[in-house]
């Protein structure tokens, strides 16, 4: 469910001036290491903080994260964000921006913003609104940007996340006196309003296999019902919470729902099916 938190601070600092994007001390140019990226069962992950992301950042899964996009953009009726703004004169930042098609498509829609993304991987596009740029960078380490932001973005980061409490610090930390932090996540919890869905269905079992997987290693796949008290916890003075319904299947009536619907069962076969090796 989407969240939003508003942060409130007493603070006289001055707005710094907007320069060039500063990475943190995390942050890692381009170099030909992180452009060879790592292969394992047919499949290319990221090198650069090398398991941190347990996804794929092939085309195939390019695909499929930005087909999440449009899934989520319709869920949320053609809205990119809900928090009260005007994103036109704000620094905005998008963390994990995977693809980048999320602050590509803010910085078209809005070109008075400045709009930065970072994630561990350099799958984005060259060619982006001049209002739109990207770092390599690992937001689980220290932020050590001087420039504060407006607006913090943040989603699908479920199973990427070590220490979510640390995370929404740093948010906290860097966000301007008044700014707010937006987090989108599906809860990863599969049910069906008539209990039709048993317990050994397959989409059930593949769920549930991949919530105690990450609960293994140490990054939950179910964040979303922790945001609003772990935002409250760093002193967010301000805590929403929406929730929506995420439908798997073209069963809705709703045109927009029976999009969304197909969507994201095109989402589940995509991402369980098998790779063929070379």
């Amino acid at each position: 469910p989407p969240s939003l938190m508003r942060v409130e601070v007493d603070t006289d600092e001055a707005d710094s001036t907007y320069g060039n994007a500063a990475p943190s001390a995390a942050s890692t140019s381009l170099r030909s290491s992180i452009l060879r990226f790592e292969w394992k069962h047919g499949r290319r992950y990221h090198s650069y903080q090398s398991g941190s992301y347990p996804f794929p950042n092939d085309e195939r899964e390019q695909d499929r994260l930005d087909m999440m996009h449009h899934a989520l953009f319709r869920l949320l009726d053609d809205r990119l964000f809900l928090a009260p703004i005007d994103p036109n004169g704000l620094r905005v930042l998008d963390v994990g921006a995977g693809t980048g098609i999320w602050p590509i498509h803010l910085g078209d829609l809005y070109p008075g913003a400045d709009v930065i993304g970072n994630d561990l991987s350099p799958i984005q596009p060259t060619w982006v609104p001049s209002n739109v740029r990207f770092i390599i960078d690992d937001a689980e380490l220290d932020w050590a940007q001087p420039e504060r932001y407006d607006y913090v973005h943040v989603r699908h980061m479920a199973a990427s996340i070590r220490d979510w409490p640390r995370l929404f610090r740093q948010i906290y930390d860097s966000l301007k006196p008044g700014g707010w932090v937006e987090l989108h996540e599906i809860d990863h919890t599969v049910y069906s309003e008539d209990d039709t869905l048993r317990p050994d269905n397959p989409l059930v079992e593949l769920m549930d296999g991949l919530k105690a997987a990450g609960d293994k290693v140490g990054r939950t796949m179910d964040p979303a019902p922790h945001f609003a008290g772990w935002a409250r916890d760093v002193g967010f003075a301000r805590v929403d919470e929406q929730r929506f319904q995420l439908p798997v299947g073209t069963w809705p009536r709703d045109p927009r729902l029976k999009e969304v619907g197909a969507f994201m069962a095109m989402n589940f076969t995509t991402a369980s099916r098998p790779s063929r090796r070379c």
